[in-house]
């Protein structure tokens, strides 16, 4: 799979699934996204939400489309998930005291004003979800997101609050579909998004990207020893070294997985006059000490 590209799935379909994650059940993996397989709306730089689909790979490099996990209303226009939505940044984690997944995600209107955190659940990694509720994260806006499940079973919701001017991590309860109230701010007036965490030996890493739209800029990383201790998060550098690293590669970041002990960036190629046509790139995350570096490389083999 050449980075940067659009790829396609094993019937030659190109695989829509911007925004999303990467996770492993059991020996496959499954990568969710946002499903943007229809034109642009006139003039605008969005599309009519389709649904949250899914696809599954035993290497990470072949992938079959499972269908649309969580499927767009289309017919009550007062439903957050109705088609006129936004609904961006699926998130998908898999909670083994109910033995289930939650998939979380970034719900607004068209201007972005509504900025609130859905919740579906799903007995199969393949679904279909159903959608549970409309979240106030901790009574601020929630906008772009990750989860993130700590050493200890803790899960957390990874998201851009105050208008985008800072970044929240928020403890979910033990069903992983709501808020416990705990919560910490991260990178306070920094204007971040795109977050995604890593914990790697004793430090949690944290990538994200800077507020320009659709416009790629440079990632930067911060590190932390204790993950809800807002205030001792320090912003390092960018991480990324090769062609085009000051804008990210072109790219922005959507998730991190690990395979085989081995941490991935999966970003996103964002082409906003046509969102149908985004390419991706995942690329290997290298950690030497606490310092993260993230290498350009043409291509990903899969495992």
């Amino acid at each position: 799979m050449k980075n940067g590209e659009l790829w396609t799935d094993n019937s030659g379909a190109s695989i829509q699934a911007h925004g999303g994650c990467v996770i492993k059940y059991g020996k496959t993996w499954y990568w969710y996204g946002e499903n943007k397989g229809v034109d642009n709306l006139p003039g605008k730089n969005q599309v009519p939400f389709v649904g949250i689909s899914c696809y599954s790979s035993p290497n990470l490099r072949d992938w079959q489309f499972e269908g649309n996990v969580l499927e767009a209303n289309k017919t009550d226009s007062g439903s957050p998930i109705h088609t006129s939505r936004v609904c961006e940044r699926p998130k998908v984690i898999y909670n083994p005291k109910n033995k289930n997944f939650a998939l979380w995600i970034h719900l607004d209107n068209e201007d972005y004003t509504f900025a609130r955190a859905g919740v579906a659940v799903s007995g199969s990694p393949t679904g279909p979800f159903e959608f549970l509720a409309v979240h106030h994260a901790n009574r601020t806006d929630c906008r772009d997101m990750t989860v993130f499940q700590d050493t200890d079973g803790r899960a957390y919701l990874v998201h851009s609050g105050d208008w985008n001017k800072t970044l929240y991590i928020s403890q979910l309860n033990d069903d992983f579909t709501g808020f416990t109230g705990l919560f910490t701010k991260v990178l306070v007036d920094q204007e971040r998004e795109a977050p995604a965490l890593l914990h790697h030996n004793d430090l949690y890493y944290l990538v994200s990207s800077g507020c320009t739209g659709w416009k790629p800029n440079s990632m930067l990383y911060a590190v932390n020893t204790q993950l809800l201790c807002g205030a001792r998060w320090k912003l390092i550098d960018n991480p990324c070294s090769g062609p085009g690293y000051r804008q990210t590669f072109g790219a922005q970041s959507a998730c991190i997985f690990c395979a085989g002990g081995q941490p991935y960036l999966l970003l996103d190629h964002w082409d906003p006059k046509n969102l149908r046509q985004s390419g991706y790139s995942i690329l290997p995350i290298h950690i030497n000490g606490d310092y993260m570096e993230i290498l350009w490389r043409d291509c990903f083999e899969g495992i």
